[in-house]
Order: C-alpha cells, then structure tokens, then sequence
C-alpha cells in the first residue's frame, strides 16, 4: 500500500503502532503472576498500571515518529515500517501534539497509582515519561548515544515488572500515600522475575537496531549495532535470549515455587528460529517479519512465566 492509500485513521493506527504494545503488556502481566503467588494481587491497581503502561509506550511511539523526523533519522532508504511524520501523513506538530496528550493522558492515570503505591510510583511514573521523550527527542537523545538499550532494559522490563507488583502490593500491604517503601512491597523475586522481560523487551530493540544499522549510520544515530557492528549486535542479543532462559531456573529452585515456572521453555523452539534469522540475515524484508515475531515471543513467553509463577503448588 502506497502513503496515498492510507487514510488518515490508519495514519494514527500505524503511529500507535499496535505490534509494540506486547512490550508495554507483557511486564504488567508478569507482575501480576508474582503478586497472585505471593498473595498481594489486587486487580484496580493492575488494569491501572497496564493502561498506564500502555499510553506510555503509545506516547513514546509518537515521540520516535516526530523526533526521528524532525531529526532527519528516517529517510527514503528506511527499511522498517511506515513513520507517518516523514512519510508526510500526519502533520510533525500535531504527532508532537499527540505525544503530549498521551503522556498527560498517563500521568493523570498516574495519580491513581500514585495514591495507592505514593512517592515511589510519583518518581518511576515522571522518570518513565520523561525518558519516553527523551529517547529520541530532548538535548541528548538516549537512542542516538547507544543508551536506547540500556532504556528499554530498564523502563521496559525492571521498572516496569517491579512496579506492577509494587503497586498491587502496596495496595494490599501498606496505607495510600506512603513516603517511603514499606516492607513486603518489593522483594528480590519481583526484580528477578523483571529480568527476562527486560532482556527479550531489548531484543525487539536490537532486532530494530540490526534492521537499521546502515540507515543509521548515514543519519547519525549511533546505535549499538552502528558502534560496535553486526556481530555485537548479534552476541547481545543471544546473551539476553540466555539471560531470559535462565531465570525461570532460580524460581524452580526456590521454595514456593515449581517447576511450573520453568512453562517459558515452551517458547525456547520460537526463540530459537528466531535466532536463525537474526545471526544470518539484515535485510528489512526479512527483519520487519523477525521484530513482530519476537514481540510475539515476549508474550508468549510472559503469559507462560505469569502462568508458571502463580503456582504456590501443582495444580491438580
């Protein structure tokens, strides 16, 4: 389909762009699965903070499609999937303005959050925000300095995982308002548990990054896969695909837990074709497939993890 063709609603569809949002669902629902095995599961704060996840990636979709632009990063040789800025379709100011309602959007969600979970969720929710501009946009774009992984890992995957069961705990555990973090709310196995998200969430990141190596060295945009080339690029992603394998190990061999939580393996011949593709190929026809099949891993392999560590003991 040619820019001509799409309508102005499909303009913002594409903007949103719906196949990342596994990335903003898949930590909420790991906190989730933990909160249910450690008895603190409390729903409202859950939808909230997966509605609240979700117009932060949205936002800082909107945010990459207006800074990118503007920036001159997407150009006619782009191989990845449509910008609506650069491609003409929806006017830069009103993707900027886009950007802002969203993250508004979210911080007035915040305020629910907030309210539960206090001053720890008003510093994680104004941090995530800011950070979802500041990945492209600002006076030292976090993508461009080869920091956009080190973003992802962290937003996308600990805060994320760790601030969903906060929440909840909070909730369940500790009066509205609270100052400091009260006892129980955060424990070892809830950063833990963030650490496979984190890693496959970075991997979507780096499938993008090998994808656009080439386009991003022409337009200064210093990636990882730009500064140090395809075959880190490659290494890192294995490495993170391993870091995620190997975690639902520690719960197995934790007491209260069983081997259910190791149900993520399920996914491990996915992630490994996956892999294939990645060490043998650069081309955008063949990685714009790969990026949305390794988002369907993240799901898949969150629904697996959240469903695994929910267990207190085999179900019958």
């Amino acid at each position: 389909m040619s820019t001509q063709d799409i309508t102005k609603r499909e303009a913002w569809v594409i903007a949103a762009r719906p196949q990342t949002l596994p990335a903003a669902a898949s930590p909420v629902i790991v906190g989730t699965g933990l909160a249910v095995h450690d008895g603190v599961f409390a729903a409202l704060p859950a939808l909230a903070a997966l509605l609240g996840a979700a117009l932060i990636q949205i936002g800082t979709n909107f945010a990459n499609d207006y800074y990118d632009a503007v920036q001159g990063a997407d150009t006619e040789q782009r191989e990845g999937f449509t910008r609506v800025t650069a491609g003409g379709l929806i006017a830069p100011e009103t993707v900027k303005r886009a950007m802002y309602l969203t993250f508004a959007a979210s911080i007035l969600l915040g305020t629910y959050l907030v309210y539960v979970g206090g001053v720890p969720i008003l510093v994680i929710g104004l941090l995530s925000v800011a950070s979802g501009i500041a990945y492209t946009g600002g006076p030292y774009p976090l993508g461009y300095h080869g920091l956009g992984d080190l973003f992802v890992f962290v937003f996308f995957g600990l805060v994320a995982v760790t601030g969903t069961y906060y929440v909840q705990a909070a909730a369940v555990l500790a009066d509205p308002l609270t100052v400091g973090i009260p006892p129980g709310t955060l424990p070892l196995g809830a950063v833990i548990a963030a650490l496979p998200i984190a890693a496959l969430s970075t991997d979507i990141l780096v499938v993008n990054n090998v994808r656009d190596k080439e386009e991003d060295a022409t337009t200064g945009k210093r990636t990882l896969a730009v500064r140090f080339g395809y075959g880190f690029a490659r290494a890192e992603f294995v490495v993170l695909l391993l870091l995620a394998y190997a975690v639902p190990l520690w719960f197995v061999l934790r007491p209260g837990f069983t081997v259910a939580a190791a149900l993520p393996v399920l996914t491990l011949p996915y992630a490994l074709s996956i892999t294939r593709t990645m060490l043998e190929e650069t081309a955008g026809d063949v990685l714009n497939p790969t990026l949305e099949r390794t988002g369907r891993l993240l799901a898949a392999y969150a629904v697996l993890f959240a469903v695994g560590l929910s267990f207190t003991e085999f179900p019958l």
